[in-house]
């Protein structure tokens, strides 16, 4: 336990020296309130645009701040699902390459607490980073849309949280089965547009997928509750996230060796 402390407080350390508790957060939070203050503006977007026929009007439905929360939760599984992918990329690789993880493994350090300890300190920024965005994006939303149960919001945000889990998961597994930060990037990212493109292809055979986390994340915040299989899907991230933990920790224990 001693060793992964010391281990996880080196990483929270490191991650804030190089700025990623810095730069993450902010870029996340700015892919979010993106959406509130788009959707607001869209009527005054579209007429500054111009090249509109004379006499053209366009109406625009107000979207209820359940809709944009749902919209941001889109925004997310695109744009800040590969930002998760980027920042955790370098975790293991990075060291590999500059020496550090051979000091790190000439000491009394297991395999378990290594990986357990990058796995770990790359959720948390990036499940801080999460909840900033959201919840500077739930304010806006309330400001200029109607108000949304924070309940609800928390809710929702709770069940897509799983899917940022099951990111890291992949991307910390992929560290230590390849060398570079581009391979990994790569070999994760696949993993995850994969997943997404089969769960759409075959939805007969893909009620537990977790790319299915959003649709529920939605339904909470449109319906107040989880769709049909939403604790099969839940189950089913968690228990895939253990086991691409558990084969990184077992990939990785051939580096006692050092």
């Amino acid at each position: 336990m001693k060793n992964f402390i010391t281990l996880f407080v080196k990483e929270m350390q490191e991650s804030m020296r190089n700025g990623k508790w810095i730069w993450l957060p902010i870029v996340i939070m700015i892919i979010g309130i993106s959406q509130p203050i788009t959707s607001y503006y869209m009527p005054q977007i579209i007429e500054s645009a111009g090249n509109l026929p004379e006499g053209a009007v366009i109406e625009i439905p107000i979207p209820s701040g359940e809709e944009v929360l749902a919209g941001v939760l889109g925004q997310y599984g695109t744009l800040a699902t590969l930002l998760f992918v980027l920042v955790t990329m370098s975790a293991i690789s990075m060291e590999r390459q500059n020496g550090t993880l051979t000091l790190v493994m000439a000491r009394p350090v297991q395999a378990l607490q290594y990986i357990l300890s990058k796995w770990a300190a790359q959720l948390v920024i990036a499940l801080v980073s999460l909840l900033l965005s959201y919840l500077l994006t739930w304010y806006y939303t309330n400001l200029l849309f109607n108000k949304v149960d924070w309940k609800i919001m928390l809710a929702s945000l709770g069940v897509y949280s799983l899917w940022v889990v099951l990111i890291i998961s992949v991307t910390i597994l992929a560290g230590t089965l390849l060398r570079t930060s581009g391979g990994i990037a790569g070999v994760s990212i696949s993993f995850l547009a994969l997943l997404t493109v089969s769960t759409g292809l075959f939805t007969k055979f893909m009620e537990w997928s977790p790319a299915k986390l959003r649709e529920h994340a939605t339904s909470i915040l449109m319906q107040g509750e989880l769709l049909e299989n939403g604790l099969l899907v839940i189950a089913a991230t968690l228990s895939l996230s253990l086991l691409l933990v558990l084969l990184a920790i077992f990939n990785f224990k051939r580096f006692e060796q050092f």
